[in-house]
């Protein structure tokens, strides 16, 4: 057995943090988090924590900034309280998509943020659907880049469609689409995203047979869902039956939902990794489903030393 297990949270997303305690049986650690009037962070924690085998649940969500320092003191505060090992359990890893230079003088936001997460004490990071995989190597501490997939693949059965073609809305996300057509051994398709001349909207083509099918657009994040509705709209046009997008992270910034619930999108299935707002609750054309007992059980096995990929083979 492991050393005692112990779950603290921040304010980003309480819903999730309070499914993956109800998953495990352990309650959250009792801790003020706040701010002085000034806006500065201030922590408590309220319990002993020595010797314990610390688990912080924090998103790094909207308000990004406020949401990281908080994770950044919570962890501080343990590491001065003498917690035997703090995992930074992060569902959505924000600054992910600034994870290389694309123009000169800009920088790699993330390698940033990993840098500040283990200065500040964190021992080990769990993170979830990761922008880029590589951005497990901008730490110098184990990192758990966990998969929606499973939770997301179990919600496609149940639709028990016969014909579905699984999407990736560019090149750099064939793999991520790869892995669901493989468990569901159905075919995938690409979208060629391409703008022929500067000012000119984009060209979308799709390389693979898509006529007659259930298309499902696989993808990390959808931000402000524009490309989205553009491969909708191109899958559409190319024949596909039905259309169909799952994200693990709804990030849905701006007039999104607006846009989605006019489109021709039959369903948008998303993760519970950001907190979900009211509008998009609301919304018929989406499905809403958690991974706190994903999250949960890969806790359980760290803490107990035991394999963590064997939940996604």
């Amino acid at each position: 057995m492991g050393f005692e297990l112990k779950l603290i949270a921040g304010n980003s997303n309480l819903p999730l943090a309070k499914g993956i305690s109800n998953y495990l049986g352990v309650p959250l650690v009792e801790a003020t988090v706040g701010r002085f009037a000034d806006g500065e962070v201030v922590v408590q924690i309220n319990e002993n924590v020595r010797g314990a085998d610390m688990f912080v649940i924090q998103s790094t969500c909207p308000p990004v900034n406020d949401n990281l320092m908080e994770l950044l003191i919570i962890i501080d505060a343990l590491r001065r309280a003498s917690a035997r090992r703090i995992t930074a359990v992060i569902p959505y890893y924000g600054y992910a998509r600034q994870d290389r230079k694309v123009q000169p003088r800009v920088p790699i936001s993330s390698k940033l943020v990993a840098d500040l997460l283990t200065t500040a004490g964190a021992n080990r990071v769990l993170t979830m659907d990761l922008h880029a995989g590589q951005i497990q190597g901008f730490f110098n501490v184990p990192v758990d880049n966990l998969l929606a997939a499973p939770v997301l693949i179990d919600y496609i059965r149940s639709l028990k469609l016969s014909n579905i073609i699984f999407v990736s809305p560019d090149a750099g996300g064939v793999e991520r689409t790869r892995n669901f057509a493989k468990r569901l051994n159905a075919s995938i398709a690409i979208i060629d995203k391409r703008r022929e001349r500067p000012n000119e909207s984009e060209v979308m083509n799709i390389i693979g047979e898509i006529k007659g099918k259930d298309a499902f657009i696989i993808d990390d994040m959808i931000d402000t869902g524009g490309t989205l509705i553009k491969a909708v709209n191109a899958l559409i046009q190319n024949g596909a039956r039905s259309v169909y997008a799952c994200c693990t992270h709804a990030v849905l910034s701006g007039n999104a939902m607006d846009r989605i619930n006019a489109s021709e999108l039959k369903k948008l299935v998303v993760t519970d990794t950001i907190p979900v707002k009211e509008k998009v609750q609301n919304s018929p054309k989406v499905e809403i489903l958690s991974v706190a007992d994903l999250i949960g059980e890969t806790i359980y096995r760290i803490n107990v030393d035991k394999s963590v990929s064997s939940l996604f083979v």
